[in-house]
């Protein structure tokens, strides 16, 4: 080692005049390196190799441990070498060119914390050797070899005893060097640091690099005691104990006999707090703690403290409050260290993270006590000893869990996978979860292909859902509706893909009872009455040709028994029906042929309960701010386009409702008029839940209440807020039915649009007797060639695809006023052509206007006409709107006669003449 006084060399240098000054610590640094890198390259051949060598391949898993723990150590010590070597080398290049090569070159001050690095990563080797007695037990296989190199080593190290054992000199060879390097390493770093003026650029460095080998004087210190003690440890246990304790990493931190603790209620005979693992030793039974998954609570005294572990609780007492004191200061440090996944440097308990672990935490645990969670896995986060927050919960069998937790059990929104009996089938739930089990809305995906949604609670299914098999299911079904406890109750709608039938009424245990109605794919609707999911009683059948059938008939819908029929044409036939295999349908009875025609729409009635509207406990404050007519229309499209708003909520369930109970086999023309007021009862529904919440965010409030609104005007709020914004939600379906009741009507009128599309603008407007003086061709741009040719589509453009705008909106409303613009447009056009402006009696416009709607080719007009009709506001009842519908009901129902008059028109018609 080098000693002695320090000389300061000073260099000249000539070009420039100047003298350049090479610190005498640099020197001893040098000098340092130079003698620790020697020694490192002796003890590497001197002990570790022989180490290696005289480590057998063993069978026994514990002696090749060690061996892998003498190998990380070699390659640890090589590392150590090679980072010595580049300090060596910088070292010589800022002695050799102190003028070119800074202070701050130096590797010691450059990459201080790399350095130091490497030596914790060698300090963490050596320690996994002591703690397990690596360098005993490799010495063993070569003792008579090591007793002859304790001369060599003597001349490595100070202090070698020949009287020692191999163990212990193997020991003081390795860690000796390296202690004695880091505290020469710190003098010097000191030293340099006095020589340093405050404002020099590599003071800082000088002193970052000093404080860190002081720290790692400090932390060598604890690493050996650490180390020495689970040594001394292992000795004392059982082989067994041993065996499911021992690890080359894990460390001793206390004892109970060292410092006697009691555990209660356990009543452990001995206490062991490693730094990963808090141990309870019970006769042979052992307890071990994560300590991630440990919470230390102080206790009401200065006797006692309390631990929190995911499945038990208990309390550490002790006679001494100091040796207390140790214990939960160390239980909290190591717990600590724990969480940050590494030791703490320097010392426990002084890192630069706070002392006091957090409450909320992660980490993994396998439950073992009985319940529900019983082997299962719980990986996320934790508060307090139980799963909080996100977290995966996995279960031997296969079933996984992953979501939200509260106080130890799934609350909020969670994913459940729960495997069935044949292979890579899985029940999936998708929903939210209150204290442990599913509760509100969900959507449930079963191994058998069926799907789920809807809300449930306690897990089962129970409110509002829809339940759907797959298509290619034996039997194909879908039921939408209310449920009880997981049975189908109150109302709901099935359809039953396989019988084409749909089933629209009442529910009582998973079975059809009360009234309702059956409606089958051939166009057949029963109303009557079940019974324990078997029609009872006498009911009502309407046919697809309207015939209508009051009496009894059994399941497949075959008359029986008596029972009256009333065909379409009035007549009605009354008596006694029955049927016979093979024969058809055999009757007595009186046939009468002066009955009066009975009105399809009186019959099949739909049942539905009325909604009724809970009190909310949500206060909508938006609601209050927005009363007046434009805000409150603008506040409730917002609520209906919302799923997650109470009013959205309830739109998108009477929306399903609707499908349900009209698409598909459902769509029969006999429900039209049903569904058209139904969609009304459900605009009238979502007004009343708006004044619900209104009344009750104004008590809430302190606000005196809204009058109670009499029939009138609420009529007149739902048919000009609430109608227009739930329309489009209920329209697809709605107009299916007003194009299966109106296919004959439009039939004709598309027939008449073919015909009267092949008229050029000329004829049209002469074949529909329009004044001459208010045709606009004479405005029009044409050539002589265009004169001459079969020009069409050019007059009246700007009314014709005003009008096609029609087809663009679902509002009865907005579909008005493109009838009242296309009118507009008509005005206009004739006002140019006359040169002054014009009012249109209704003689000259009805032609011009259908003029328009020929060249509109709207396709199912007649729908869109009863649509608009059926729904338009009261308000408008005998003012411009009505007028401006009658007038295109003429025009349709003028366009459906045109075919008729086309074909006794002469030859000299031929669209082919030209104009």
């Amino acid at each position: 080692m080098y000693c002695g006084t320090v000389r300061v060399e000073w260099k000249f240098r000539p070009e420039s005049g100047t003298l350049a000054m090479c610190r005498p610590e640099e020197a001893a640094l040098l000098r340092l390196e130079e003698v620790f890198s020697a020694t490192l390259a002796r003890i590497n051949s001197l002990v570790l190799q022989p180490l290696l060598e005289a480590a057998p391949e063993a069978s026994d898993p514990w002696v090749r441990e060690c061996l892998q723990l003498l190998q990380q150590l070699h390659r640890s010590s090589q590392q150590l070498w090679d980072v010595t070597e580049e300090s060596l080398h910088s070292l010589r290049e800022r002695l050799r060119h102190p003028e070119a090569v800074g202070l701050e070159s130096l590797l010691l001050l450059q990459s201080a914390d790399r350095v130091l690095q490497v030596h914790l990563e060698y300090i963490e080797s050596y320690t996994c050797c002591v703690a397990v007695q690596a360098f005993q037990k490799a010495a063993k296989r070569r003792s008579e070899y090591w007793r002859g190199q304790r001369k060599v080593l003597r001349q490595v190290l100070l202090g070698v005893s020949s009287e020692g054992s191999v163990g212990t000199a193997l020991l003081q060879a390795l860690r000796q060097p390296l202690a004695h390097h880091v505290q020469q390493y710190v003098l010097l770093l000191l030293s340099l640091g006095d020589t340093i003026g405050e404002c020099h650029p590599t003071r800082e460095l000088v002193i970052h690099a000093a404080g860190l080998f002081g720290d790692l004087q400090s932390f060598m210190r604890q690493e050996l005691d650490q180390a020495m003690a689970t040594q001394a440890l292992w000795p004392t246990l059982s082989s067994r104990l041993r065996d499911v304790l021992c690890t080359p990493a894990r460390r001793l931190l206390q004892d109970s006999q060292d410092v006697p603790v009691t555990v209660t209620p356990l009543r452990a005979e001995r206490v062991l707090l490693f730094d990963d693992a808090l141990v309870l030793l019970q006769g042979h039974n052992i307890h071990t703690f994560d300590l991630k998954l440990v919470w230390v609570e102080p206790g009401q005294d200065r006797c006692t403290f309390h631990l929190l572990t995911p499945e038990e609780e208990f309390s550490f007492c002790s006679k001494d409050p100091q040796g207390l004191v140790v214990w939960q200061w160390k239980v909290t440090q190591a717990v600590c260290q724990a969480l940050r996944g590494k030791k703490d440097f320097p010392v426990l308990g002084a890192g630069l993270e706070p002392s006091e672990p957090p409450t909320c935490r992660c980490g993994a645990y396998t439950f073992r006590a009985e319940g529900r969670f019983c082997q299962a896995t719980y990986e996320g986060e934790w508060y307090w000893g139980r799963p909080h927050g996100k977290g995966t919960l996995k279960w031997p069998d296969g079933r996984n869990h992953v979501g939200d937790f509260c106080q130890g059990l799934e609350h909020g929104f969670g994913i459940r996978l729960v495997p069935q009996a044949s292979e890579d089938k899985f029940d999936c739930y998708k929903c939210h979860w209150w204290e442990g089990s599913m509760c509100g809305y969900g959507i449930c995906e079963y191994s058998t292909s069926e799907v789920y949604k809807g809300y449930f609670q306690e897990g089962l299914r129970h409110g509002f859902g829809v339940l759907e098999s797959a298509p290619q299911a034996p039997r194909p079904l879908r039921y939408t509706g209310h449920w009880e406890r997981g049975q189908r109750s109150g109302y709901g709608v099935e359809e039953d893909s396989n019988r084409g039938e749909r089933y629209i009424g009442m529910w009582q245990t998973d079975q059809r009872h009360g009234p309702g109605v059956m409606v089958t794919q051939a166009g057949v609707c029963y109303q009557g009455t079940f019974q324990a999911d078997k029609m009872v009683g006498p009911g009502i059948l309407l046919s697809d040709d309207d015939s209508l059938y009051e009496g009894t008939f059994t399941r497949d819908l075959t008359l029986v028994g008596k029972g009256k029929v009333t065909f379409p044409n009035g007549f009605t036939l009354e008596g006694s029906f029955s049927s016979v295999s093979g024969r058809g349908l055999h009757t007595q009875g009186v046939l009468d042929t002066a009955a009066l025609l009975p009105d399809p729409s009186s019959t099949c009635k739909r049942t539905c309960p009325e909604d009724q509207v809970g009190r909310m406990e949500d206060l909508l404050e938006e609601l209050v701010q927005h009363r007046e007519p434009k805000a409150l229309q603008q506040c409730l499209r917002k609520a209906l386009s919302n799923s997650l708003h109470p009013l959205g909520k309830l739109l998108r369930m009477l929306m399903l409702t609707f499908q349900a109970t009209y698409a598909g086999i459902g769509a029969n023309k006999h429900l039209q008029g049903l569904a058209q007021e139904e969609v009304k009862q459900h605009a009238q529904e979502l007004w009343a839940a708006y004044r619900g919440l209104l009344q009750v965010a104004l008590q809430r409030k302190g606000q005196a209440p809204e009058e109670d609104e009499d029939a009138e005007t609420r009529d007149l709020r739902v048919h000009g807020l609430v109608l227009p914004l739930v329309l489009p939600s209920f329209y697809s379906e709605l107009f299916t039915l007003y194009l299966l009741l109106h296919e004959r009507e439009d039939s004709l009128y598309s027939q008449g649009i073919v015909h009267l599309s092949l008229f050029p603008d000329a004829r049209l407007l002469e074949f529909l007797d329009v004044q001459k003086h208010l045709w606009p061709l004479k405005d029009l741009t044409l050539t002589t060639n265009q004169r001459y040719s079969l020009v069409r589509d050019k007059c009246f453009l700007s009314a014709t695809e005003c009008l096609q705008k029609m087809i663009t909106t679902v509002d009865p409303r907005e579909k008005l006023e493109v009838l009242e613009r296309t009118y507009g447009e008509i005005e206009a056009t004739v006002s140019r052509v006359l040169g002054r402006e014009h009012k249109l009696p209704m003689d000259d416009l009805l032609p011009l206007l259908i003029y328009v709607v020929s060249r509109a080719q709207i396709q199912h007009l007649g729908a869109e006409i009863h649509l608009i009709r059926d729904m338009m506001d009261p308000l408008h009842t005998g003012g411009l709107y009505d007028f401006l519908l009658t007038a295109l009901e003429s025009c349709y129902e003028h366009i459906q006669k045109e075919d008729m008059r086309l074909h006794r028109l002469p030859s000299r018609w031929s669209s082919r003449e030209p104009w």
